[in-house]
């Protein structure tokens, strides 16, 4: 499974911006496998973006903003989902990843490790 996180590489919102960096920073700091896909470059991406996010989740006017994630094919969520996962620490759950952090000790020191890599496409 790989976690796909739907970008605007030229958008002129600040807060777009601010929000895709969030998740991709926070996948990054995480090692979590993501796959970046922009919605300006093809107009099919952006087109099965918008088929694939369920319906009481589009604005009433407009289309979504990104970032939008997704498991693969599976609605994830958007920024707004993502960030409340973050508050309620559940981001793993909101992802659909079985994998936690482990916690290693070596020389008597603790730290966190993920089994995932980050993939950039």
């Amino acid at each position: 499974m790989v976690i796909k996180v739907y970008i605007a590489s030229s958008t002129g919102s600040v807060a777009v911006k601010k929000h895709q960096q969030a998740v991709v920073g926070f996948l990054e700091s995480n090692r979590i496998r993501f796959q970046e896909v922009d919605i300006t470059m093809l107009e099919e991406q952006r087109l099965w973006m918008f088929r694939n996010i369920p319906t009481d989740k589009r604005p009433e006017k407009g289309n979504p903003l990104p970032p939008q994630i997704f498991n693969d094919d599976l609605y994830c969520g958007d920024y707004e989902d993502f960030f409340q996962s973050k508050e309620d620490n559940t981001v793993f759950a909101f992802l659909g990843l079985s994998s936690k952090p482990s916690v290693k000790v070596r020389d008597g020191l603790r730290s966190n490790t993920l089994n995932h890599t980050v993939l950039y496409i």
